[in-house]
């Protein structure tokens, strides 16, 4: 431990510059300090301290810059945000602490060209090309870049978060901070949560492709507004009219995502996968008397739908091909059995379109379904007489059932599935959460302005309009007389005499 550590660690380091300041440290800022002096001591090298909005965190950060600065000159620090101004904004204010702070006034160097608003070079013995410190937007060019210490502040936001691709190319120009890192360096991710798929996410997503979370492994700080006895944790400047007002203005969504650290859609969930009710049982065929039965978890189904909306070319680059199929029980109950995003191989003698409809075909037969419905719009036209043929090579009995749809996808959408959604009656198994049809519910917009696929969407919605709504058969207990949809009976004439 250095000299400098041990005459002024973090926490009295952040006491001195605000009393220079004029302000008092609450106890949620204390205890930001003690954790990121604590975990610098200990070595850890991989942080991620998340606080809800307005509570000073990037301001801690950037005292916590300074203070590195002071323990040792050497370092070089990149700061990187979703937006270069933010990136710059943290780097003044690490300037302006080490302009004044009592203890690191002797860092500023002498030559104004050191000290610019996006970069600046403390006084060192050390010659470096890097500055001291560096701002940097996430979309900027950081080859050649190196730093010991990575600051990556508030880099999830709306305009990097609000879509899958955005996402993705988040993740991907994080992951490349890896070479700007040098061995043994420190990565501190500051940030509240912009979206369910958020980068700061504890637990893998099913339906994402990732099989660990992207923080996997980085020591975590997690501080909402409220503790989990409900008290404020900043009671001087939120009291708890304070927060029913933000909760009010804001609506539960953002407040959840923003003041709460929990990982959810900012703009609402309209079709909210968490209320599909989830079950792993497989189907279950039976004969009896020379009749068949299908079941589910011992509940008998009376019917089955199957919707294919067919797609060509690469799925990211545009439509994808989904095939669902949807089982009714007896009360009425719909069971989401599975959906199959359908993918092709490139480099085989078989063409595009019969490689989807052999897969459809090879999905009927082992779900036991007595039709499919294809969605003839646009390229799916000529497809419905391909799918027949492979049906009979394979011997089944299933019917192909062509459908065109005229009406608005939103409002085919939202009048299929709004309803039963919100009443609980839809099940889905295990399997459907692992595709790509949950994060198409969660950020389907029924205005139309979500920038996500829907085509998963689309196919379920189908399958719950082509199958009719269905009353119990089992009449209530207080019932004067039998239900109207009884078992049907069989009248003949006969030349008996009884």
């Amino acid at each position: 431990m250095s000299a400098r550590e041990i005459a002024c660690g973090f926490p009295e380091f952040l006491w001195i510059w605000n009393r220079v300041q004029g302000m008092e440290t609450p106890a949620l800022h204390r205890r930001i300090a003690r954790w990121l002096g604590a975990r610098w001591r200990a070595g850890d090298r991989h942080l991620l301290l998340q606080a809800f909005r307005a509570s000073g965190k990037s301001t801690i950060v950037g005292v916590f810059c300074a203070w590195l600065l002071f323990r040792d000159p050497a370092l070089r620090v990149l700061v990187l945000a979703a937006e270069q101004d933010l990136a710059t904004k943290m780097v003044r204010n690490v300037k302006r602490v080490i302009e004044r702070h009592p203890l690191t006034a002797g860092l500023k160097p002498d030559r104004a060209d050191q000290w610019a608003s996006g970069q600046f070079t403390v006084r060192r013995a050390l010659e470096s090309r890097d500055p001291s410190m560096l701002a940097r937007g996430i979309g900027a060019n950081l080859t050649g870049c190196r730093a010991d210490v990575l600051i990556c502040d508030d880099v999830e936001v709306p305009n990097t978060s609000d879509s899958a691709p955005k996402r993705q190319d988040l993740r991907q120009r994080l992951s490349e901070t890896d070479y700007v890192l040098t061995a043994g360096g420190t990565q501190l991710y500051v940030g509240t949560p912009h979206s369910y798929y958020t980068i700061y996410a504890e637990d893998v997503r099913p339906e994402t492709d990732e099989r660990a979370p992207f923080l996997d492994g980085f020591r975590r700080l997690t501080l909402p507004i409220l503790t989990a006895g409900g008290v404020s944790r900043w009671p001087e400047k939120y009291d708890a009219a304070v927060i029913d007002g933000l909760r009010r203005r804001h609506g539960s969504a953002k407040f959840d995502s923003q003041m709460m650290l929990r990982p959810v859609n900012i703009a609402g969930c309209r079709l909210d996968p968490d209320r599909l009710r989830p079950y792993e049982a497989e189907l279950v065929y039976s004969e009896r008397n020379r009749r068949a039965e299908l079941s589910l978890e011992g509940v008998r189904l009376a019917s089955a739908t199957c919707r294919w909306d067919p797609a060509y070319g690469a799925p990211d680059a545009g439509d994808r091909s989904v095939v669902v199929c949807v089982f009714t029980d007896e009360a009425g109950g719909y069971w989401l059995h599975d959906a199959v995003y359908l993918s092709v191989e490139p480099d085989t003698e078989v063409d595009e379109a019969r490689q989807q409809c052999r897969a459809v075909a090879r999905f009927a037969a082992r779900h036991h379904l007595p039709a499919v419905t294809v969605e003839t719009n646009g390229i799916g036209r000529f497809l419905p007489g391909l799918l027949r043929a492979e049906i009979r090579a394979l011997g089944l009995a299933v019917g192909v059932v062509e459908a065109h749809s005229t009406r608005a996808k939103e409002r085919r959408i939202l009048e299929a599935l709004d309803a039963p959604l919100a009443a609980g009656q839809i099940r889905a198994h295990a399997r459907v959460w692992r595709t790509p049809l949950p994060r198409e519910m969660r950020e389907w917009r029924p205005d139309g302005t979500g920038k996500t696929h829907d085509d998963g969407l689309d196919a379920l919605a189908g399958c719950l309009i082509d199958e009719p709504v269905r009353l119990p058969r089992t009449p209530a207990p207080d019932a004067v007389r039998p239900g109207w949809r009884g078992a049907p009976g069989l009248a003949a004439d006969t030349d008996f005499d009884l």
